[in-house]
């Protein structure tokens, strides 16, 4: 008989009869943590992600950094023997210092070019967004929570040696989410419709003085939203949510990346975004990466690696570089206020979306 015990199992966290690495019948089940953080000018940009796959037996996770217009990725992977408690992948290591509050994330020196250590302090109360519930034809295709905190940076980097202070001023974001989705080695057999011929998603967590604004939007190729919300999140605790946020979107030319978003929030609240600084490719984190998808199961021995994309090839066109974050100038009008910040405008989409013009699979908007 196998014992399925672990550290998770002395904690009263239980959600069912059996043991905590036991996570229900699903194969796709995840549980994962993500960072971005960026100095005040924008000029250096960072992202951390760590994924749990209980089912998979596999826990990965990653760090990179955009220094003098070039990112950095490290990469991580290891069998996780159901423990889920053990948050480290590798020189990749979090610690909860403060539930919901703090936390610690350290990259330890090791054969490649990035380190750090470098703690997040919440700037309000997580936000619990709606549960993205979404199936293709009879199969379930996701089913996860997710909650998102603005909040800001302390510490340090070092990128080739050349160590970045973290302090005033640096700021950004992190998440938390957990259910299904599609993780692993593809499908055998996937559904007649296929498991990804269509995803337009916009995700827009943003910094002002005061507050923080999060909007994000599932569209269907219809343009019709399958799970949209806005949240303003006061530094003072409070938290002004609205249900009927419409967008509008400028593409940039022979692309599908977004020149400028405007977005009427209601209640007298707009939201204008333009992108002003690094565009970072979230396959550095996994996403979307031929190799190191998240779950992707490496072998029995951990597995370190490293890479570089320059700002050339950060551009449309690689396939690398389909699902970005951008850095961008945001502006919250309020009535006859217009506060200024900086955010992130994060962008997926493939296949069509008709009311921004979008056609086909992957072709440029026109």
């Amino acid at each position: 008989m196998t014992i399925m015990l672990t550290k998770g199992d002395d904690f009263p966290v239980h959600q069912t009869s059996e043991p905590l690495a036991f996570a229900g019948t699903d194969r796709n089940f995840y549980d994962r943590y993500f960072f971005n953080g960026y100095s005040p000018d924008g000029a250096v940009f960072f992202a951390a992600a760590m994924g749990f796959y209980p089912q998979l037996g596999i826990v990965d996770a990653a760090f990179c950094a955009i220094v003098d217009g070039v990112q950095h990725n490290l990469r991580a992977s290891r069998r996780s023997g159901g423990e889920r408690l053990d948050l480290s992948v590798g020189p990749i290591a979090i610690h909860i210092d403060a539930p919901l509050e703090t936390i610690t994330l350290r990259i330890a020196p090791n054969d490649g070019p990035l380190a750090a250590e470098l703690r997040f302090s919440g700037r309000h109360f997580p936000v619990e967004e709606p549960r993205f519930i979404r199936r293709t034809g009879t199969r379930l295709f996701m089913d996860y929570t997710r909650m998102t905190q603005n909040g800001r940076w302390s510490g340090w980097l070092s990128v080739d040696g050349g160590r970045i202070a973290v302090g005033d001023g640096w700021t950004g974001t992190r998440d938390r989410s957990w259910g299904i989705r599609p993780v692993g080695a593809s499908e055998p057999q996937p559904p007649p419709e296929g498991n990804f011929n269509q995803f337009f998603w916009l995700w827009t967590p943003c910094h002002f003085s005061g507050r923080s604004l999060f909007f994000h939007s599932n569209d269907d190729g219809g343009g019709t939203p399958w799970n949209r919300r806005a949240v303003i999140a006061g530094d003072d605790g409070t938290e002004s949510h609205f249900d009927a946020a419409r967008f509008a979107v400028d593409w940039k030319a022979g692309s599908r990346r977004i020149a400028r978003l405007t977005a009427d929030l209601g209640a007298g609240r707009r939201l204008m975004l333009t992108p002003s600084g690094p565009v970072f490719a979230m396959s550095g984190l996994g996403y979307t990466h031929p190799v190191w998808g998240h779950g992707r199961d490496h072998g029995a021995a951990p597995v370190v690696a490293h890479d570089m994309l320059t700002a050339a090839e950060r551009e449309w066109g690689n396939p690398l570089a389909l699902h970005v974050q951008a850095l961008v100038e945001a502006e919250l009008g309020d009535g006859d206020s217009v506060h200024r910040g900086i955010g992130v405008l994060e962008q997926l989409f493939v296949g069509p979306h008709s009311p921004t013009g979008l056609t086909g699979m992957t072709d440029p908007a026109t």
